[in-house]
């Protein structure tokens, strides 16, 4: 199995100037083999960029001073683009050309397979790069003791901080998935997710949204100070690492937030299934496009795909138009405004929560997307207890989703009970 582990580093002053130096070398070999795409008719491949790299050394003295992995991963980098690219044409997408990277937008390079070591010097963990020098590592997780580094990509961050991000291989495989026809209908699980409830499953869990007003009122006072300033001057930039640093904050807090309830579905269920969104169609409507943006519901997607493939858990995406609307019981479509937030079905009676109700037709979409035939829309359990308002189940906040991988009962990890 494959895992990314990132940790924090701080080179000293020589250390990082040499890093940056490294990186705009490898932001100009980037450069120059779009230049060299651009100057010829035959398509150049990661092989023929490759090969081009001895000839290059004989004129261009900074990339003697590169690792050589570290120049062939450029020329990785831009095939793996290209590709990316065919294939988007291939599905029909416009799109141009690569474009040139200015140093702002090329911040890393990588080791792979060799030229990184990690060493343990007075108890202080340190990060040794070929070409390079030593640098002090936060490694406030262990790597696994069967695991093997199989590469190392150093990053800056628009903050100004310095990251490691290690690609590691272990030795065990997956979980076995359970055959489908085994799975219990309580280890099923159909996900609605939404704005102020962010997920709505079918075992009445609802889970709010993050929290993240007091982050964005932050970041649009340092904004207008941005605004104020003269770009370029020693404030201009000050202001800016700060903005960015607000940032950073969020989109830690928010992918903290996914980790975790990806990570308890993944590991909760035999069977997830939720809606395959068109975020980018979405985003093109006229209102509410700040809050369809906070939400990340890609990236939740996203996560719970390798997530659910590392734990051996069925995963399926189903069509998300009419979830809403049509009822789970019988089917019949049922119109309801945003402001309607119940179900009542005038056909066969059926009444409940508007998303839990489009959550059983989501669970019922990925039954029949694994021919397992109609899924029952009755909850086989509450998973949280009766609230006091009278409503079937309790909305749990985003803060109290607890830590991935703890091991507490469903109920607790999601309320934090």
């Amino acid at each position: 199995m494959n895992y990314n582990y990132r940790y924090r580093i701080e080179p000293t002053d020589v250390v990082e100037a040499e890093l940056a130096r490294h990186i705009d070398t490898c932001r100009q070999l980037y450069n120059h083999f779009l230049y060299e795409l651009r100057n010829t008719d035959e398509y150049l491949s990661y092989t023929a960029m490759q090969n081009m790299l001895p000839d290059l050394k004989d004129w261009w003295d900074d990339l003697n001073d590169v690792y050589s992995k570290v120049l062939q991963l450029v020329a990785r980098r831009v095939s793996d683009n290209l590709d990316r690219l065919k294939d988007q044409k291939a599905n029909g997408r416009n799109v141009g050309m690569l474009k040139w990277k200015p140093p702002r937008e090329y911040r890393s390079l990588t080791y792979n397979q060799s030229g990184f070591e990690l060493k343990n010097t007075s108890d202080q963990p340190l990060l040794s790069l070929s070409k390079m020098g030593e640098m002090p590592i936060h490694l406030h997780r262990d790597i696994p003791d069967n695991a093997l580094v199989k590469q190392v990509t150093v990053k800056q961050e628009q903050t100004g901080e310095w990251y490691a991000i290690f690609g590691i291989e272990t030795e065990t495989d997956a979980p076995k998935k359970p055959a489908l026809d085994e799975v219990d209908r309580d280890e099923m699980v159909g996900i609605d997710v939404g704005i102020i409830k962010y997920a709505h499953d079918t075992d009445s869990t609802m889970v709010g949204s993050l929290d993240l007003e007091d982050e964005y009122e932050r970041l649009a006072r340092e904004q207008r100070a941005l605004s104020r300033k003269q770009e370029g001057s020693q404030n201009w930039h000050e202001q800016r690492r700060r903005v960015a640093r607000i940032h950073a904050r969020i989109v830690r807090k928010r992918r903290d937030f996914l980790h975790k309830l990806s990570n308890y579905y993944a590991r909760e269920y035999d069977l997830v299934t939720v809606e395959d969104l068109n975020v980018h169609g979405m985003m093109q409507l006229p209102s509410n496009s700040q809050n369809r943006a906070s939400a990340s519901w890609r990236t939740f997607v996203d996560f719970l795909v390798y997530k659910c493939e590392r734990a051996g858990t069925h995963f399926v995406k189903v069509e998300p138009k009419g979830t809403t609307q049509a009822c789970a019981e019988c089917g019949v479509e049922v119109e309801k405004g945003l402001w309607v937030r119940g179900h009542s079905c005038p056909t066969c009676g059926f009444e409940t929560d508007r998303d839990e109700n489009a959550a059983y037709n989501v669970l019922q979409r990925g039954h029949q997307e694994l021919g397992l035939g109609h899924a029952d829309v009755t909850p086989a359990e509450t998973a949280l207890p009766t609230s006091t308002t009278g409503d079937s189940s309790t909305v749990v906040d985003a803060k109290c989703v607890v830590e991935t991988g703890s091991p507490t009962s469903r109920t607790s990890r999601v309320s934090g009970e």
